[in-house]
């Protein structure tokens, strides 16, 4: 699979006494890595570590060093006893739009030589600046499983209205002509927070980022204001506030 373009929606729902629930539109770009500077040569619009009207940075990622995906990936594998796969390493994400982005989720699946889904990389943001990665592979170097892939314990601190505690259960679907992803947050023993993105794929040209720039111009600052103005209706319900552990506890990975 080449390098495509999704055209999104990302839904959130908060069950429990203070149901809520919102959504919105976006578009993500799912990239080869090995096939970036390529890509960048070929199309006018978009970029790799350089300004254009849609850019990749390496430094919006992992380190935030500007160190290169396949290098910071492997270690943060190996950190986690996993060989790296040495296949195709593709990034799900929001690219710069005008230079702007913010990721709250960007999702790396690690390939191995044959192509088989070894392990995902699911790299998270919060509006506080931090980021963490939470590395899901299969069981005794089995290759993954997307439907039922580990369950992970919640170790950062995302939404000031959840603590630290419970896990997340997660479910993807490979980027083919669709893609989606399901991150559902358990507390005991309930969901507390079930945050859907289903995307339709797109080729990647010139002409289809220019008429999502046109669609969406202000896409580069369109998450952030969306969660703080949900995060302020939420308060406004009453949602109670969790204030953010000290930085120096929350591990890098896990």
């Amino acid at each position: 699979m080449s390098s495509r373009l999704y055209r999104i929606r990302i839904q959130h729902t908060r069950p429990g006494s203070l149901r809520y629930r919102f959504g919105y539109r976006l578009f993500n770009l799912c990239l080869e890595v090995d096939d970036l500077d390529r890509l960048a040569g070929r199309l006018r619009l978009f970029s790799h570590n350089r300004p254009n009207l849609v850019s990749f940075y390496d430094r919006d990622h992992g380190p935030r060093d500007g160190t290169p995906p396949r290098i910071w990936i492997g270690a943060l594998l190996a950190e986690h006893g996993l060989a790296y796969p040495g296949g195709t390493l593709r990034v799900l994400c929001f690219p710069r739009v005008l230079g702007r982005a913010f990721n709250p989720l960007t999702i790396w699946y690690c390939h191995d030589d044959q192509g088989t889904l070894r392990a995902l990389v699911c790299e998270v943001h919060n509006t506080f600046g931090g980021s963490h990665c939470y590395v899901l592979a299969g069981e005794d170097g089995r290759p993954l499983d997307l439907q039922a892939p580990p369950r992970k314990r919640k170790r950062f601190h995302v939404s000031p209205f959840f603590p630290v505690t419970g896990e997340y259960r997660f479910r993807f679907e490979a980027p083919q002509r669709s893609v989606a992803a399901t991150v559902a947050y358990w507390q005991d023993g309930a969901p507390s927070l079930i945050a859907e993105l289903h995307g339709e794929a797109h080729p990647l040209t010139d002409r289809t980022l220019l008429a999502q720039v046109l669609r969406m111009p202000w896409a580069g600052i369109k998450v952030i204001t969306t969660i703080h103005w949900q995060a302020l209706k939420l308060w406004w319900r009453g949602a109670r506030f969790h204030p953010q552990p000290p930085i120096a506890s929350t591990p890098r990975s896990s």
